[in-house]
C-alpha cells in the first residue's frame, strides 16, 4: 500500500465478516481477469490494424473491476465510465455482444451509432457510458434518490477515473449524495494519469478518498491490485448503503499500463521505467502467485486458462466481423416513437440512393 493509502486509513469503514471475499471464487475471479486482459490486448491490436475505430484499454485495472463487480448484486445499477469491460463481462454481457458494439455491426444494439466502449445492457442494469467526463456520477446519484423514494433495497455504483474528481459532476454528485444519504458507491479507479496529467497535478489532497469528508460521508483507500481487498471494500460500502447509512467514496489505487485510449501515446509524457515498475504489481500476477501458493493453480492449468481465453476472444471476434453492417434504414429507427413526415421523406430518399443498404 502506498503512503497515500496509509494517510487515508482514518477514512476506512469497519470490517464486516460477511464482506470477506469467498476463497472458493478466487479461481473464477482469476479467469475473468485473464479474459479481460486477453481481450484488451486483442482490441489494441485490432484498432492499430484499422478493424475497429477506437478502444479504451483497462490493463492494470482488472482486479479493481472484477472485485467491484463480484461485490455488487444483480439488482444493483452499474454506471460505468468507458473502460469497464471487465465489469460488463462479469455482469453477464456476452463477449460477442461487446465485439458487436466495438465493430458496429448489424447485431450491435446501438446500431453502430455509439462510439466503441459505449455499450449498454438494460436487462442487467448496465447503463451506457458517455464520453463527457463524470456525467455518470450525477446519474448514479439521481437513480439512488429514486431508489430511496421507492424504498427498494438496491445500490448504485459509479465508476470513474482520478481525472473525473476535477469535474463539476463529481462535486455536485457527492454533495447531493451526502445531503440525501443516497445508497451510492463512488468507485474511483485512480490509475495515476488523467490522460497525460499525473495524479500529483490533479489535486493537492493527500488522497482522492478524503474528498468525501467535505460532503459528510466516508472515503476509503484500497489497493486496487488486490481483488479480495476491493471486493471487501465494495461489499462493506454496499452493506452500509442498504442499511441507510449513505454513500461511500472508494479510491482504488491502480496503474494504467497502456494508453488512455488508442488516440493517446503515453510515451510522450511518462517514462517506460515507470510502467515497468508498476508491472511489478500486476494484479493478474499477484493473484496467480496466491493461487499457486495455495495449490489452487499450477502452470499447466494456468496455461490452459490463457489458451481458453484467447480462443473465446478469437471466436467472438470472428463472429462479429462476419456480421454485416447495419442497414441504412436503421439510422431512422429509435429516433421518435413514430417517424415524422420529414424523417419519412429522408428515409425514402436514403433507401432510394442506396438500395436499402448501408453504402
Amino acid at each position: 500500500m502506498t503512503e497515500a493509502a496509509h494517510a487515508a486509513r482514518s477514512h476506512e469503514t469497519s470490517r464486516s465478516p460477511s464482506a470477506e471475499f469467498p476463497k472458493g471464487r478466487r479461481l473464477e475471479a482469476y479467469r475473468w481477469m485473464v479474459l479481460a486482459r486477453v481481450m484488451d490486448e486483442r482490441c489494441l491490436s485490432l484498432q492499430r490494424q484499422g478493424r475497429i475505430g477506437f478502444y479504451a484499454p483497462l490493463s492494470g485495472q482488472e482486479a479493481a473491476q472484477v472485485g467491484a463487480a463480484f461485490a455488487m448484486q444483480p439488482e444493483d445499477w452499474i454506471f460505468p465510465a468507458y473502460r469497464e469491460v471487465a465489469v460488463a463481462l462479469v455482469r453477464g454481457v456476452p463477449l460477442r455482444s461487446v465485439f458487436d458494439q466495438l465493430v458496429g455491426n448489424a447485431s450491435d444494439r446501438s446500431k453502430g451509432r455509439q462510439m466503441p466502449n459505449h455499450f449498454a445492457f438494460s436487462e442487467i442494469r448496465f447503463v451506457s457510458a458517455s464520453s463527457p467526463i463524470g456525467t455518470q456520477i450525477t446519474q448514479a446519484v439521481g437513480a439512488s434518490m429514486a431508489i430511496q423514494r421507492r424504498k427498494d433495497r438496491i445500490a448504485t455504483i459509479a465508476f470513474f477515473g482520478d481525472g473525473a474528481t476535477s469535474s463539476n459532476d463529481f462535486h455536485a454528485g457527492l454533495n447531493f449524495a451526502g445531503v440525501f444519504r443516497t445508497p451510492t458507491i463512488f468507485f474511483c479507479q485512480n490509475n495515476q494519469w488523467a490522460i497525460s496529467l499525473p495524479r500529483e497535478r490533479q489535486t493537492r489532497s493527500a488522497t482522492l478518498a478524503e474528498k468525501a469528508a467535505a460532503y459528510g460521508f466516508p472515503g476509503v483507500v484500497v489497493d486496487g491490485n488486490d481483488v479480495a481487498a476491493v471486493y471487501r471494500t465494495v461489499r462493506e460500502a454496499r452493506e452500509r448503503a442498504l442499511a441507510g447509512d449513505g454513500p461511500t467514496l472508494i479510491e482504488a489505487q491502480v496503474y494504467r499500463f497502456g494508453p488512455h485510449s488508442t488516440s493517446d501515446d503515453p510515451r510522450r509524457y511518462r517514462e517506460d521505467s515507470q510502467v515497468q515498475a508498476a508491472r511489478q504489481r500486476d494484479p493478474i500476477a499477484l493473484l496467480k502467485a496466491t493461487l499457486v501458493q495455495d495449490r489452487v493453480l499450477d502452470e499447466a492449468a494456468d496455461s490452459k486458462i490463457w489458451e481458453e481465453a484467447r480462443a473465446e476472444v478469437a471466436e467472438a471476434l470472428a463472429g462479429a466481423e462476419k456480421e454485416p453492417l447495419p442497414d441504412v434504414a436503421s439510422v431512422f429507427e429509435d429516433v421518435f416513437a413514430a417517424l415524422t413526415p420529414r424523417l419519412e421523406e429522408q428515409r425514402d430518399e436514403a433507401l432510394g440512393m442506396h438500395g436499402g443498404h448501408r453504402p
